[in-house]
């Protein structure tokens, strides 16, 4: 069957890393990108044809920038295009044409969800060239602060002030707010708890559990020559991991620092995506060639106590299966997995903003990856996580390879572009023409943002173009809309007059830092009235036995709700009227 001659393709790929944290060696975003950017134009194979290289660095006409959290650029987009085309030429300037320019918003998602939006404009004609690029230099912004007091000085002047890069709105009231709730290390928690008392599995099992796949994570970094933390993850076990102690305080339960991100580098990753047509016309080998066969994306209520339940995610369970069925794939015909847990530094469910400026984080305070969303990814498609047959992470996750922001699934596609080349060629030496294919997920906010991308040696069989539109509905409808299986919420009123039996749904207690229980969270249903509430718990006895690593499931055990008085939370615990 003749291929579609705008069917879209990735041509090149590249990542880069900056290793050094001496301030006069620091390198801004702008600049890790372009160097990303250099090397996918060297990855496309005509890099050594002046005049094919530079007809297709002049067809570029779509730019898609993944928002950075380390510095504000004026317009990003069109100074990486003045980069591409060598300084002072803008987009208006490359004979006339016009250029399509985006810089995502923030979330984990954006890399996928660009790259498959750019494959989509491809196919329907709209962009002869298109290229994805992020990065970050949170490692040198964060190095010169505390070395300096200030930013690095031969960086471009920035648009703005940098510590309100990922600030949220002031003044807002929410269920979050009022019982502050709402960032990442208290969300991701409250699905791993559920998830773990829906399995009927048990805190310790837990705990062995995520260890262990984070161990088998850091194995797959150490031997990744981009990985930011490469020798340290060679150091890491089960052990080490799962044991909470010096250097590995507990952070929110059921997760220690070691089940956490590090986010303080200074890496980019880039591609660049054209049509089979103008590849084909430039002489780009095709042994360079990845197929995009098509991408879904979808997201939950940003209000998490809005969402149905804690065990689950009905955006990443859609947005996969949405994903394989545009590609005219199964899970059975994939060979190599990316599962990618993101989250942001803010506050995502209408939660408290606790962040601070980007130049005053601690590597301790930077928490945004969890195993939980790869378990989910893993289980819903019915692969082990554990011991998988089949890789479910090509980089080794964001503790050992580097949170790199937002762009970190970007580093995922340049590595499973690589790596099915690779196995592309192993295969044809055996002269097997088997097709080989692979899956990213990218996730995003408090498991909000969800996108996956199916990429492939071969084109698809059926003969189809790549799919115009989103593959699944944008939004998972809200849990409390007016339907047979709505529920109501318990507002920011606060529980009414008197005590009432509440049922818990998940919970979780951060740690300080002396690793003491400090704060307790509870989801849960009032047994009157089935409306879901919010609470924070009201005594010493009730957070120790959240934290205690017993057999007896908390998860569906009944305490009693209130509210403060002269207050508006909600208080729980397993005694009458208790109060810290």
């Amino acid at each position: 069957m003749p291929l579609p001659p705008q069917t879209p393709i990735i041509i090149g790929v590249g990542d880069v890393i900056n290793r050094s944290l001496q301030v006069e060696d620091a390198i801004e975003p702008l600049g890790l990108m372009l160097q990303s950017l250099e090397k996918s134009f060297s990855d496309t194979g005509i890099s050594h044809d002046r005049e094919k290289l530079g007809i297709l660095k002049g067809s570029v006409d779509d730019v898609r920038v993944v928002r950075n959290w380390t510095w504000p650029y004026v317009d990003v987009c069109q100074s990486v295009l003045d980069g591409i085309l060598g300084g002072g030429k803008g987009g208006s300037d490359n004979l006339g044409k016009e250029v399509y320019k985006e810089e995502s918003e923030h979330g984990g998602n954006s890399p996928v969800k660009m790259l498959d939006e750019a494959c989509q404009r491809v196919g329907r004609g709209e962009s002869k060239v298109a290229v994805v690029v992020g990065g970050e230099a949170l490692g040198s912004l964060i190095a010169s602060a505390s070395k300096t007091g200030t930013y690095p000085s031969h960086w471009t002047p920035p648009a703005g002030d940098p510590r309100k890069i990922l600030a949220l709105p002031k003044g807002v009231e929410t269920l979050g707010t009022i019982h502050q709730i709402g960032l990442p290390i208290h969300i991701y928690p409250l699905y791993e708890n559920a998830f773990r008392a829906h399995r009927h599995q048990s805190q310790v099992d837990n705990n062995a559990e995520s260890a262990k796949l984070y161990a088998q994570f850091a194995a797959v970094a150490a031997g990744n020559e981009c990985a930011w933390n490469r020798e340290s993850a060679g150091k890491l076990s089960e052990e080490s991991i799962g044991k909470v102690g010096k250097g590995n305080r507990m952070i929110c339960w059921p997760y220690p620092l070691l089940m956490n991100a590090f986010n303080n580098v200074n890496m980019a990753a880039s591609c660049i995506i054209t049509s089979v047509s103008l590849a084909t016309e430039l002489g780009i080998p095709e042994d360079r060639w990845i197929y995009p066969l098509g991408g879904a994306g979808m997201r939950e209520e940003d209000n998490f106590w809005e969402r149905p339940n804690f065990h689950s995610s009905e955006a990443l369970e859609t947005s996969l299966d949405s994903a394989l069925d545009v590609s005219g794939l199964e899970t059975k015909d994939v060979d190599i997995f990316d599962f990618y847990s993101w989250v942001q530094l803010n506050s995502v469910g209408g939660g408290t903003c606790l962040v601070k400026s980007s130049i005053e984080h601690s590597t301790d305070e930077n928490y945004r990856c969890f195993p939980i969303v790869p378990k989910l990814a893993a289980h819903h498609l019915k692969i082990p996580f554990l011991d998988p047959p089949r890789p479910i992470t090509l980089l080794g996750g964001l503790t050992s390879f580097g949170g790199a922001g937002n762009n970190y699934s970007l580093h995922a596609v340049t590595e499973m572009t690589r790596q099915l080349r690779s196995k592309r060629g192993q295969v044809f030496n055996h002269k097997n023409s088997r097709v080989l294919n692979g899956l990213i997920l990218a996730n995003g906010g408090v498991l909000t943002y969800q996108h996956v991308v199916c990429l492939s040696t071969q084109p698809r069989s059926d003969g189809k173009g790549y799919q115009d539109g989103n593959a699944c509905p944008n939004l998972v409808q809200s849990a409390t809309s007016h339907d047979d299986n709505g529920f109501e919420i318990v507002g920011p009123e606060g529980a009414k007059k008197g005590l009432w039996e509440g049922i818990i749904e998940t919970y979780t207690v951060q740690f300080s830092r002396k690793n003491e229980p400090q704060t307790g969270f509870v989801v849960g249903r009032l047994k009157q009235t089935g409306k879901r509430f919010l609470a924070n718990v009201a005594d010493d006895k009730t957070l120790g036995k959240l934290v205690k690593e017993s057999e007896k499931e908390i998860i569906g055990k009944r305490g009693w709700v209130w509210k403060e008085e002269g207050g508006k939370r909600n208080l729980f615990g397993f005694e009458r009227g208790t109060n810290l």
